[in-house]
């Protein structure tokens, strides 16, 4: 019952830090302005944009089949692919098999999610490297400084770890006291088996080659999308970067989808980096956040009625 109410509160507060998001995102906004820059879009980007999200994910599924590999070599790409296009709320359970449990494939996630990380902060890395002139003011007035003056939240991150790694300790200590540290200590093994699964990957640079190219897609669709809105159009390679590097950030704000946190961050941000106005602001965050939710979307239904069909077509063949 606990965990129903505490579950219940979570969404709660997720969705409302979202509802609350998408009214700054939108407050204020010039309908009639923005409408007439969504009638300005030119469509040809817009079909570079989505057919870039599509390689993106075939490259993350593609990823995500290595690691789960040297683990259970039964698993298919076909499969690995549906379970990633239906989302993250069960994909794990998709790939669950009798040689990988739960608690495995969930580590293997929690190790794509690393790269992910890691992949972001490369990101900006880069792009200020290359273009700090284009990017370097708004980065330390936007990013650094208020990252500075609220050294309280990485301290309280830091805390989050140190308190995380002395639980897993305890549990260790404690495995064989109680079967309740016991259970504990065997989930525990099974994540920290999948998120190891990177060194039992046998070509580490094919894995690395898959986890480039995700981000060019994603570097890809920000700069088609900015070529496809007439005032944005001037932008250039980096440009797209330091966009996809600012949209991925979104995506760390604990709300559904990143719904509300990426439509306010991207305006901001782009307000802040070309003097765009507000309209031309939400006009691309829409646009990105839109088109890809659709894309995933539609991906995500093929994939799931292919899932149920291959159920089926699995429990006639043994009933046979």
């Amino acid at each position: 019952m606990k965990k129903n109410i505490l579950n219940i509160l979570k969404y709660l507060l997720s969705f409302g830090l979202a509802a609350l998001l998408v009214y700054l995102a939108f407050r204020g906004i010039d309908w009639k302005e923005f409408f007439i820059g969504l009638k300005a879009t030119r469509w040809g980007w817009i079909v570079l944009f989505c057919i870039a999200g599509y390689l993106a994910l075939v490259f993350r599924a593609l990823r995500w089949t290595q690691l789960v590999h040297p683990l259970d070599n039964s698993i298919h790409y076909g499969r690995v692919w549906d379970a990633n296009n239906i989302g993250d709320l069960i994909r794990t359970a998709l790939l669950t098999t009798a040689k990988l449990p739960y608690e495995t494939v969930f580590g293997t996630v929690i190790m794509e999610r690393a790269w992910d990380i890691l992949a972001i902060v490369l990101m900006f890395v880069i792009s200020l490297v290359f273009a700090w002139g284009r990017f370097g003011g708004f980065f330390v007035d936007n990013i650094w400084h208020p990252l500075k003056s609220h050294a309280i939240i990485l301290w309280g991150l830091g805390a989050i770890l140190a308190l995380a790694v002395i639980a897993i300790v305890l549990v260790r200590k404690l495995r064989d006291r109680s079967r309740f540290f016991g259970k504990l200590n065997d989930m525990l093994e099974g994540f920290l088996i999948g998120f190891r699964t990177f060194a039992l990957i046998k070509n580490k640079i094919l894995f690395l080659v898959y986890s480039v190219m995700i981000w060019v897609m994603y570097m890809l669709m920000s700069y088609f999308v900015l070529k496809s809105i007439p005032q944005l159009s001037g932008a250039l390679l980096a440009d797209g970067l330091f966009v996809a590097s600012l949209g991925n950030v979104a995506s760390l704000v604990p709300v559904p989808g990143g719904i509300g946190a990426y439509h306010y961050l991207l305006k901001v941000s782009l307000m802040g980096l070309y003097g765009t106005t507000e309209e031309i602001g939400l006009l691309f965050a829409t646009l990105c956040h839109e088109l890809h939710a659709v894309l995933v979307i539609v991906l995500g239904v093929w994939s799931y009625i292919m899932r149920i069909v291959i159920l089926k077509n699995g429990n006639a063949s043994k009933k046979n």
